[in-house]
């Protein structure tokens, strides 16, 4: 065995079975560990692979690691036999295959076990360590995650390729089905869905009741210390603790956080955004995706608890934000889930509307004179984290509009969010944001001129651009912009029943002041990178 990896003390033992753990598999329910076994060896694994497939932000990969490593730590408490190899282990192999065949061999293992990855690449990576084991006579097996509310094997049931499924019936079936918010075979409240009730904006005497986020303080230095020796390049920044859950002690007290003192006005606001509060990145969001993604905490555990608070909270908590919330969890991410696997790989090759423009360079500074730009983009940077309507309609609205390449937007937004996972990245952003699937996920693209971003921000206030003027030289880039997408797409969306009452309203509008929003379309696209 190479020095690399033997500077364990499980280096010279041998195992009769190995299973792998991968950095979002950190379940710590699964029937994996419910019995101990002397002759079973876990495995888990910092790999440059998985730190630079993408460019990451670097308190993601630094929340992975951590995280890793204290599952791995969990399980040895418990009394599991668990390796745990770092960076310097392993940064003598070029993928996880290589160095599973090497850890197979050295322990003389006979059988090869891992979870079902939640990523196609990964997945069939392992699939061929399958086939090349098998050959040495070790024999390999697949086992579910025990994490998604469905079966991966069903998912194909549920979703059909290459064509749009109705989220909102899709999530209707999962409330019935797990007997979640019914009152016998009717919705709980006799209605289905309230998002019409969780779209307020942040009146200035809401601004100093947004409660402060729960943060923490672990130390990532030695994480930080091993990306800088074997040349990891990261995105965004960190200091040398991070705020992040990395336990499911931690991830639970988050939760707990959020239902107590967040859910409440969750759904009230949380399309909002503000540039006024101190805390104005957190707001009332969960922030429980890294968690779930990493399987720290299971959907089941995150819906059981918010509907426990809304029992015991009743007369504080409303119906409408607990179901916005579950609404999230129980429809939209086993949904996106479901749209992922039933079309990949095809997936990643999508782009319907042939975008092709290049991310300025601010998606990495955070430098823009477009105020809600430069909010979300640095906010994303500090704390690799923005909810889902800046995800959506400030930056996503920025790239879709601009036509930017689907590529180069999912690189980002699979890099720079620390919840981002291939699995659940592509389908909001190559299908929701970008309408690259031309309608898989969404019915329409989501597009705004900058009167939706004013209507649930404080942005606007103190831009460098007017919001209110079109196509003057400081008219706000988004107005025009607007136009000249729909403009330069009226054959692909003029009879969609969705956006028809704008294509009414543009051509309603005098061909000058059509020539005018163009033109200045045109300056924004050409000066994209001093906006």
């Amino acid at each position: 065995m190479p020095q690399r990896i033997v500077n364990n003390n499980k280096a010279d033992k041998s195992y009769k079975r190995l299973r792998l753990i991968l950095g979002d598999q950190l379940n710590p329910a699964h029937s994996w560990y419910r019995e101990l076994d002397a002759q079973t060896l876990y495995v888990i694994a910092e790999l440059h692979q998985e730190a630079s497939y993408a460019q990451h932000h670097i308190q993601k990969i630094c929340a992975f690691f951590c995280a890793m490593e204290n599952f791995a730590g969990a399980l040895a408490q418990a009394g599991h036999e668990v390796v745990y190899l770092t960076l310097d282990d392993t940064c003598g192999y070029s993928s996880l295959i290589h160095l599973l065949q090497d850890l197979c061999a050295h322990y003389t293992v006979t059988v090869f076990e891992y979870q079902q990855p939640d990523e196609y690449r990964l997945d069939k990576q392992l699939e061929a360590l399958g086939v090349e084991l098998g050959q040495q006579s070790v024999v390999t097996a697949r086992y579910s995650t025990e994490h998604f509310l469905l079966d991966h094997q069903e998912l194909t049931t549920l979703i059909k390729p290459a064509q749009h499924n109705r989220m909102e019936a899709f999530y209707r079936k999962m409330r019935k089905r797990f007997n979640i918010l019914m009152d016998g075979d009717k919705p709980l409240g006799g209605q289905w869905n309230y998002d019409a009730d969780n779209r307020n904006k942040f009146k200035p005497k809401d601004i100093s009741a947004i409660p402060a986020p729960l943060m923490f303080s672990n130390d990532i230095a030695p994480y930080k210390k091993r990306l800088i020796k074997h040349r990891i390049k990261t995105m965004g920044f960190v200091g040398d603790e991070l705020i992040w859950p990395v336990s499911r002690q931690q991830s639970l007290a988050v939760l707990d956080y959020f239902c107590h003192h967040c859910l409440p006005l969750f759904g009230q606001f949380q399309d909002a955004m503000t540039a006024q509060a101190n805390d104005k990145w957190s707001l009332y969001h969960a922030r429980v995706s890294f968690s779930l993604n990493s399987k720290m905490l299971s959907p089941r555990q995150v819906i059981h608890h918010v509907l426990k608070a809304y029992d015991k909270a009743s007369d504080t908590i409303s119906l409408a934000q607990v179901e916005g919330f579950i609404r999230q969890i129980l429809g939209w991410r086993e949904y996106v889930r479901a749209v992922y696997w039933v079309n990949m790989p095809h997936y990643l090759q999508q782009n319907h509307l042939n975008a092709s423009a290049q991310l300025p360079e601010y998606f990495w500074t955070g430098q823009t004179k477009m105020q809600c730009m430069q909010h979300a983009l640095q906010q994303s940077l500090d704390y690799a984290y923005a909810h889902h309507i800046q995800r959506l309609m400030v930056t996503g609205n920025f790239c879709v509009l601009f036509g930017i390449n689907p590529d180069e937007v999912d690189a980002w937004y699979l890099g720079v969010y620390i919840d981002a996972i291939e699995w659940v990245e592509l389908p909001n952003t190559r299908g929701m944001s970008q309408f690259a699937d031309g309608g898989w996920v969404a019915t329409k693209p989501y597009i705004s001129s900058g009167n939706y971003i004013n209507k649930m921000s404080d942005y606007c206030k103190t831009c460098y651009y007017d919001v209110k003027q079109k196509s003057t030289n400081n008219a706000c880039p988004f107005n025009s912009m607007y136009w000249h997408f729909l403009d330069r797409h009226q054959r692909i969306f003029e009879n969609n029943p969705r956006i028809g009452m704008a294509y009414r309203a543009w051509l309603k509008q005098e061909p000058q002041q059509q020539k005018a929003l163009l033109q200045r379309a045109q300056w924004c696209i050409d000066n994209i990178h001093q906006l």
